[in-house]
């Protein structure tokens, strides 16, 4: 169980992530990413950001390239919400493989 206040930095960080990607995905990266959920350690030192790719030509190769910009990432965030945090947090990024999981049960049950 999350304290109130990992919550809302939890959701701060998501939603300026999500600015910061809204940006650069399709630029960048050459898809459109989505920050689906984020989650903050109970220290507050580290965040675990969880990526949607749409329109990803290869997956694997999308997130390798975010994790390799994960300094730049991280100063544009402090950046951003510099005035709110004292500290700006190690990011870490998965892909959120949900969306995937729940088209494949659909289209099983299509069938």
């Amino acid at each position: 169980m999350d304290s109130t206040r990992q919550q809302k930095i939890a959701k701060l960080i998501q939603k300026e992530l999500a600015d910061i990607f809204l940006h650069d995905g399709l630029n960048v990266y050459h898809c459109m990413i989505t920050v689906t959920k984020t989650t903050v350690t109970k220290d507050l030192s580290i965040a675990r950001a969880y990526l949607s790719l749409y329109k990803a030509e290869n997956t694997e190769a999308t997130i390798k390239a975010i994790r390799a910009n994960t300094k730049e990432i991280r100063f544009r965030l402090g950046q951003k919400v510099k005035n709110q945090l004292r500290i700006i947090p190690q990011l870490e990024f998965f892909v959120d493989d949900s969306l995937d999981y729940i088209e494949n049960i659909e289209n099983l049950l299509k069938q």
